[in-house]
């Protein structure tokens, strides 16, 4: 009964959604000679969430939930052809249904500066972005947030103290034809706190670069598919380092912990005609945190999701060559350090679904069914280890 009300459902949510239509976003010029240009753009992602524990007695029973998973407004400016700006605020309200559990209280609504860039275009060889913006480390989390291959990003990428951005600076720019790109960033990394919390106080900093071989990627940010447009081959790599990060014993404050991350990945997207897109991507990543997390009293950010780890994702999708409907699957498998009180606890998330563009990323419907298993490290917890199902559909809207 529970799987038919979750297909009627989706289906009768699906039939709403294919309705509405989008538009572009205002936009107007000012200046002398209209060098200067403003456009505002909605970007909203709705969605409805049936996942088969969480709830009830012993938290056995589905959990339903409808909320946006964005639900952002931004601001996009330049003035002449050398400086531009990115402004985006997000809210989020009811986010109870997060990667390994459901919370036990809802979680209330919050309202955010989540971008906040002054880009400075130099030379294509040289550009400057300074303030809030995306650090430079995975190509998952550089990977627009509206234009992902499945459903989203992967779950388990983000560096550890830090959220999808951080403040700073980043030197970027694109050479040899655009074939090579170079990113350097010094970032804000762990807030600046006393002595009595941290070892240190210091910057983050950030190296990255990828060769492109077919069509170029020289923007900032990359995108999970550009649905057939463009025929892309990219390999990329990363390394993030942040001294003194982290007390391995927070109580007698010794134990000074560096943090080191890197990673490498692959993008493939090659339209056939005739035969339709193909699309493949998948990266490794390994987040060190100096095994703060066996201390006597470790800092609680060096274990969980966003601390120490490593790990992988692959996913791959078909889009058909004359209907607009993306097909994918994606596998990933992380060790986690210290998981829920488990050490060494590995985690395996698999899921598969389609995106039907009514237009293009301004107005698309998904559907995505995936699995969370787990397998035990040592420990003395066993809390959220049992493997579960979640089912999404999401309706994205771009004004």
């Amino acid at each position: 009964m529970i799987n038919i009300n979750k297909t009627v459902c989706a289906a009768l949510l699906g039939l709403a959604l294919t309705s509405t239509t989008a538009y572009a976003g205002p936009k107007m010029t000012f200046g002398p000679n209209d060098e200067g240009a403003l456009q505002l753009d909605y970007k909203g992602q709705f969605q409805m969430t049936f996942r088969d524990i969480g709830s009830g007695d012993n938290n056995e029973d589905t959990t339903a939930n409808f909320n946006f998973r964005r639900n952002r407004l931004a601001l996009m400016g330049k003035y002449g052809d050398m400086m531009s700006i990115y402004v985006q605020t997000e809210y989020t309200d009811d986010q109870n249904l997060t990667p390994l559990d459901v919370a036990s209280e809802n979680q209330g609504s919050n309202f955010q500066l989540l971008d906040a860039v002054v880009r400075f275009k130099l030379d294509n060889a040289f550009r400057i972005n300074v303030g809030k913006f995306k650090y430079n480390l995975s190509r998952e989390n550089l990977e627009a947030c509206e234009a992902p291959l499945t459903l989203d990003r992967s779950l388990f990428i983000r560096a550890p103290y830090v959220t999808t951005r951080d403040t700073g600076v980043a030197v970027w720019g694109n050479l040899f034809n655009d074939m090579f790109q170079y990113r350097l960033d010094a970032m804000e990394g762990r807030k600046a706190v006393s002595g009595d919390t941290a070892p240190a106080s210091n910057f983050r900093y950030s190296a990255r670069a990828h060769v492109t071989l077919l069509d170029p990627e020289n923007d900032y940010g990359y995108k999970g598919t550009y649905l057939g447009k463009k025929k892309v081959a990219t390999i990329g790599a990363a390394y993030q380092f942040e001294p003194d990060i982290a007390y391995a014993d927070t109580v007698a404050r010794t134990g000074k912990k560096d943090y080191k991350a890197w990673t490498f990945d692959g993008f493939v997207e090659y339209p056939v005609e005739g035969l339709g897109t193909f699309t493949a991507s998948g990266a490794y990543e390994k987040v060190d945190l100096d095994n703060a997390y066996l201390g006597d009293n470790p800092d609680a950010n060096v274990m969980g999701i966003n601390g120490e780890k490593n790990g992988y994702y692959v996913k791959a999708g078909y889009m058909l060559p004359n209907i607009p409907l993306q097909l994918f699957v994606r596998h990933e498998n992380w060790k986690f350090a210290s998981l829920n009180g488990i050490y060494d606890q590995r985690v395996f998330w698999t899921g598969g679904g389609m995106n039907y563009y009514l237009r293009d990323q301004n107005l698309k419907l998904s559907f995505e069914a995936n699995s969370t298993g787990f397998r035990n490290g040592s420990g003395t917890t066993a809390d959220g280890t049992e493997e579960f199902m979640t089912y999404v559909t999401q309706l994205q809207v771009i004004f």
